[in-house]
C-alpha cells in the first residue's frame, strides 16, 4: 500500500495578514439544529430560522460541540481571573438549554451518546478529561491538545514547552495513552483529517502525515523553523476540492502588529 503525497504548486510571501479569530457563522450544526454564540448569550435555531432557546452565557462563547441531545460550550471570560481569560464549559441539554453541569476546560470533542472529551492546560494542568451526558467524570488523562475523534480518540499534544515534548497520541480506556511521533512545535495548529483517517499536521513548517496507527511521513519541509523563533508563527490548514493550502504567518520580530504571511498551494496525491 502506499502512502499520501503532495507536489507542491505554488508558493508566495506577502506583507500583511494575522492569524485568523473564530470563524463567523454557528458554532456547531447537526439534525437541523444550530448553536449560535455572541458575547453574554447563546442561542439554538432550527431550519426553519426559528429560535428553539436562548439562554444567558457568562463569558464569550468560543466553540461548541454536540452529543446525543447534550451540547458542550467553551467560553472565554470577559475578566482575567486565576485561569487567565478561560471561562467555564457549559454543558447544556439541547432541548431547551438548560444547564446540566458547569465544567473547566479549553478545548473539546463530542464522543457521542452525550459524552464528551474536555482538555485543559497550564497551572500545571496537561489533562484531558472524559464526561458523560449527566457531567460526571468517567476517565482522565495526562494529555492534552487538538482532539480527533475515530480510531479511538487522538490527540496532537501542545505543551507549550520548549523544549516540546508533544507527540501524536491515542488515549485508551483507563487513563491509558498510545504513544507517537515526537513532534518539534509546542503549539502546532489544528489537524486536518483525510477521508482514510490520516492526520496531516503542520508541525514547526513541515507537514506530516501522521496515520491511523500513529506512523508518520513527512511529506514536505515547506519552511523549517528554528527552535527560537516558531513562538513567531501561527500556522494553519485548509483543504479544498483540488488542493491544500497551507499558511504561516510571522509576527514582525520587534514591530507589534507587523506580520508577512507565507503562502503554499499543494496537490494531495492518495495512496494507490
Amino acid at each position: 500500500m502506499g502512502s499520501w503525497r503532495v507536489t507542491v504548486m505554488g508558493h508566495d510571501r506577502r506583507s500583511g495578514g494575522r492569524p485568523q479569530g473564530r470563524p463567523d457563522g454557528p458554532l456547531a450544526r447537526r439534525d437541523g439544529l444550530e448553536v449560535h454564540g455572541r458575547d453574554g448569550e447563546l442561542s439554538c435555531v432550527d431550519a426553519t430560522g426559528r429560535v428553539r432557546w436562548q439562554q444567558p452565557c457568562p463569558g464569550r462563547p468560543n466553540a461548541a460541540h454536540l452529543s446525543s441531545g447534550r451540547v458542550l460550550v467553551t467560553t472565554d471570560s470577559f475578566d482575567y481571573t486565576a485561569w487567565g481569560h478561560l471561562g467555564p464549559a457549559l454543558l447544556l441539554d439541547l432541548a431547551d438549554g438548560s444547564t446540566v453541569a458547569e465544567l473547566r476546560g479549553e478545548r473539546a470533542a463530542a464522543l457521542g451518546g452525550g459524552r464528551f472529551a474536555l482538555g485543559l492546560a497550564g497551572y500545571d494542568a496537561f489533562d484531558t478529561r472524559a464526561y458523560d451526558r449527566d457531567g460526571a467524570l468517567v476517565d482522565s488523562w495526562r494529555s492534552y491538545g487538538h482532539y480527533v475523534v475515530g480510531s479511538g480518540l487522538r490527540v496532537v499534544e501542545t505543551d507549550r514547552r520548549h523544549p516540546t515534548e508533544s507527540r501524536v497520541v491515542r488515549l485508551l480506556p483507563g487513563g491509558r495513552i498510545e504513544r507517537g511521533p515526537l513532534l518539534t512545535d509546542p503549539q502546532a495548529p489544528e489537524p486536518l483529517v483525510l477521508p482514510d483517517g490520516t492526520l496531516l499536521v503542520l508541525d514547526a513548517g513541515v507537514l506530516r502525515a501522521v496515520g491511523r496507527d500513529l506512523d508518520d511521513t513527512v511529506l514536505a519541509e515547506l519552511h523549517p523553523l528554528p527552535a527560537d523563533q516558531r513562538h513567531r508563527f501561527t500556522g494553519s490548514l485548509r483543504r479544498t476540492a483540488d488542493r491544500l493550502d497551507v499558511t504561516l504567518v510571522e509576527r514582525h520580530p520587534t514591530r507589534m502588529g507587523a506580520y508577512t504571511t507565507h503562502a503554499w498551494h499543494l496537490d494531495l496525491h492518495a495512496p494507490r
